[in-house]
């Protein structure tokens, strides 16, 4: 006889109930149902470098097929550091201070399970990239909210209150979240910015988790700076980045995190139970993608630039109020223009009957109703995409709202 439930009891977590699936990854559904433009997810709709795919193909070629060390092969440990010495002057060892991930989404969680427990809290700032809420949560942690104000001009930079900020902090403050170049906003941190925030983790004993995913995508001579550089923050401080974003390889799930080697300890832990490993013959690309050229990454910054001055006039002729980011691969708009209230039901008119695919700026905040005039478009596409999106968007002017 099967065995019955007990009366009343609760099959599910209680903590899924604080969030729901990713708006984000929906969106991209609703393109391929309505055969739309998709510039919701951030993912390239064109070839990673050549040197790098074949780096992939031919660790294949000659078995790198088994498991990896747990916390990341050898070689691409060794890269990580060497990066992270060229480009910010920070040394880290790759024996004890790197952890090499299932993309930089797992070393955001398996940090936050690491370091938290039930009571802590984690600021955050919003808008924010829609893992970090949920994510927390997951830890038994609380997050706290630090708004992120869009700017008053559309070349105006988006700013926080300091005194919010301090508020924020307190007893119970485990972390902080920066991620910078931020995601929606292309918001790059200011020294001074990273400066306060340095102030407050030391004053109130709290870790710094530095989400830098997109820290090669600079423009308008933007500067990407680690928090981890600063005087004060190397043992408080944990980087996470990843190949996602700079050799436009989203689908290969290789990321790391960077802390002291207490924490990183701690990581691998939840790392190894969690997922054990990233792809074996992955890693060995990524060394390879890690050795490119200083030229490469000047390259990639100058590319995505021209996508953004692409797409940004062709929203602004349609109607969207843009802000112009200075880092990473989004467009944040305010869509007042539109006549709409409810920024869910206007991109579902924009997929369905427009064809263009893009995300809810609700998505992106605590409370939905912070988010409810904005909406995210992504440029990391091909000029094809880019013109064919700006084609279908011109019509929108000749659509009343409902």
């Amino acid at each position: 006889m099967a065995d019955v439930a007990t009366p009343g009891k609760q099959f599910l977590s209680h903590k899924v109930g604080y969030f729901t699936e990713s708006v984000i990854r929906e969106m991209t559904r609703q393109a391929m149902l309505y055969g739309a433009v998709n510039l919701a997810q951030g993912f390239p709709d064109f070839p990673a470098p050549a040197e790098i795919k074949r780096a992939a193909q031919d660790a294949i070629d000659t078995d790198v097929n088994q498991y990896a060390i747990t916390w990341g092969a050898k070689s691409l440990r060794q890269a990580i550091a060497r990066q992270m010495q060229v480009w910010q002057g920070i040394r880290v060892d790759p024996e004890t201070q790197i952890t090499v991930c299932c993309g930089s989404t797992e070393a955001m969680i398996s940090t936050l399970l690491a370091i938290c427990n039930a009571g802590d809290e984690v600021v955050i700032f919003e808008p924010f990239y829609e893992n970090y809420g949920p994510d927390s949560v997951l830890c038994g942690a609380k997050p706290r909210f630090v708004k992120l104000r869009p700017p008053a001009t559309s070349d105006g930079e988006w700013t926080f209150d300091e005194r919010e900020l301090r508020a924020a902090f307190h007893h119970q403050t485990k972390a902080i979240i920066v991620n910078t170049p931020n995601n929606p906003t292309g918001k790059v941190f200011t020294r001074p910015e990273l400066e306060l925030i340095r102030d407050l983790c030391v004053e109130f004993n709290t870790i710094a988790i530095t989400d830098e995913i997109y820290e090669h995508i600079l423009y308008d001579g933007a500067q990407h700076i680690s928090i981890a550089s600063l005087d004060g923050m190397a043992d408080r401080t944990v980087t996470i980045n990843g190949l996602s974003k700079s050799y436009s390889v989203t689908g290969w799930r290789v990321g790391w995190a960077v802390a002291p080697p207490e924490i990183t300890n701690a990581v691998r832990k939840v790392h190894d139970f969690l997922t054990v490993g990233a792809p074996a013959p992955l890693q060995e690309a990524g060394t390879i993608a890690l050795g490119l050229p200083q030229s490469y990454y000047y390259e990639l910054a100058n590319r995505y630039r021209e996508r953004r001055d692409r797409l940004m006039p062709a929203l602004a002729e349609a109607g969207f109020r843009c802000y112009r980011p200075r880092g990473a691969y989004y467009v944040m708009t305010d869509i007042r223009a539109f006549g709409y209230s409810d920024d869910v039901i206007f991109t579902r008119y924009l997929v369905k009957e427009i064809g263009v695919a893009a995300v809810p700026g609700s998505s992106f905040y605590n409370d939905p109703r912070d988010g409810a005039q904005q909406v995210r478009f992504a440029f990391c596409k091909r000029a094809e995409t880019l013109d064919e999106a700006a084609r279908r968007l011109k019509i929108l002017r000749d659509h009343s709202s409902p």
